[in-house]
């Protein structure tokens, strides 16, 4: 590990789950260039990265005791085998994969992401502002109904429904049908383009009884997400916003800078001065533990709230889970939804040759010194996300359910029963799909 380079990132509180800095390894006096690899070819990326993981890798006291780098085919078939049990969020990228994810947010789609329902049917979970889709006036919940006039039952029936939707390239031409939540059906012809991947979606205000309520989903953490934050927070200050909701239901994590900014944006001077979060390293790294503090990191409007509601999911993961953990112990944090993910832990990005490995290097706790949340972090108030309405939408189960706790301070009805359901039963329900990090989530975007 270059050492400089973390530490820097870490006195700058930009250390991240999957973080937007790299940091080097040398080809010139690691073991497989003793061992006489080329540099660069598959033994020589085997051991740099067996040779890394034996120092970084947070459960290194884990590694298996025998074991031959170069017997393995690939970086990732070596990674499987040196996971440890507690381990389901290490990935490597290709160079190219990194820059597209957190570097310029970019690919080439209609810019949707997807949802398969149901054995015949495919429901949009979101749609990115200012793609071909969102242009043509798809939304989140929309059911997809054909492709070039072939119902998408037929597709999925016949597994034809990816090659149909064809490849991931600009100027790529579907006709695309769909139905709206509410019965509409639409056609449009669409051409795929380089879509930007905005962070922030839904931003809107809600006129309760008493409060005026800011709502946004966060949906990633990504280099611009700063910057669509600040766009949120300005608009909810000029409304003079009592009350805040933001709905991490699909967030799988990312830098956590933006879920620091996210957080103190949010309370303000009530967490002004506090630890946001301590990072604990492997033992042999120890002297990197560092705790950070809240910090506006891009942002500019605070709302210095007492208290927040969060939606989540199985899906929401890593830097979603810290802004819950770091605010919980210094105002009211009220969970609706569903237990998240359960990643307590983060990583560094390590350049080799051209891949970026993701290997777990540490854990994170708050300024209680709780962590460890492997199970998810438990919602208050359980409701299961259903694809029914757009973002804000009080069709939408999760965003009824934040609407009533907030007007009457309990949850609903429902949302007891089924608490007392799943206690006894020992549920852990999850209607979304669990991303542990972006890579897995590009995989349903168009």
């Amino acid at each position: 590990m270059n050492t400089a380079t973390i530490t820097c990132a870490l006195s700058a509180a930009l250390l991240v789950t999957a973080c937007g800095g790299s940091s080097g390894t040398s080809a010139e006096t690691d073991s497989s260039q003793q061992a006489g690899y080329g540099t660069c070819s598959v033994a020589d990326q085997n051991q740099r990265f067996f040779d890394y993981m034996q120092e970084d890798y947070f459960w290194n006291e884990q590694l298996p005791a025998q074991i031959d780098p170069e017997n393995f085919a690939n970086l990732d078939e070596l990674l499987d085998q040196l996971r440890a049990p507690e381990d389901r969020y290490s990935y490597i990228l290709t160079d190219e994969e990194y820059q597209s994810l957190f570097v310029t947010a970019e690919y080439a789609g209609f810019g949707f992401s997807q949802q398969q329902v149901s054995n015949d049917e495919i429901k949009l979970r979101f749609v990115y502002q200012d793609s071909p889709a969102w242009n043509a006036g798809m939304r989140r919940a929309d059911s997809l109904i054909a492709v070039d006039g072939v119902k998408t039952s037929e597709l999925l029936a016949n597994g034809s429904y990816g090659d149909a939707l064809g490849e991931a390239e600009v100027g790529v031409i579907r006709e695309l049908s769909w139905r709206t939540p509410d019965g509409r059906e639409f056609t449009e012809t669409l051409s795929k383009d380089v879509v930007a991947t905005n962070s922030v979606m839904g931003t809107q205000v809600w006129s309760l009884t008493n409060q005026t309520v800011g709502y946004f989903t966060l949906d990633s953490f990504i280099n611009r997400t700063g910057a669509d934050l600040n766009q949120a927070f300005d608009q909810f200050q000029q409304q003079n916003v009592t009350d805040l909701v933001i709905d991490l239901r699909y967030n799988s994590g990312g830098l956590i800078r933006y879920a620091n900014q996210a957080a103190t944006q949010a309370a303000g001077i009530n967490v002004q001065g506090e630890t946001f979060i301590e990072y604990r390293f492997n033992e042999q790294n120890s002297d990197q533990n560092q705790r950070v503090p809240f910090s506006l990191v891009d942002g500019v409007e605070q709302l210095d709230l007492n208290g927040v509601v969060l939606l989540t999911t199985g899906a929401s993961c890593s830097s979603s889970e810290i802004i819950i953990n770091s605010l919980r112990p210094h105002i009211d944090v009220t969970v609706i939804g569903n237990a998240t993910c359960g990643k307590p832990v983060g990583q560094v990005p390590n350049e080799l040759c051209d891949k970026v490995t993701f290997a777990i290097n540490f854990e994170t706790v708050n300024s209680a010194g709780e962590g460890q949340y492997y199970q998810g972090l438990q919602p208050d108030c359980p409701v299961s996300d259903q694809l029914v309405a757009d973002w804000g939408s009080f069709n939408d189960p999760l965003t009824a359910a934040a609407k009533h706790v907030l007007e009457n301070n309990s949850c609903p009805v429902a949302a007891a029963a089924m608490q007392l359901t799943e206690s006894s039963a020992g549920v852990r329900q999850t209607a979304a799909p669990q991303f542990y990090n972006l890579k897995e989530k590009r995989a349903s975007l168009q």
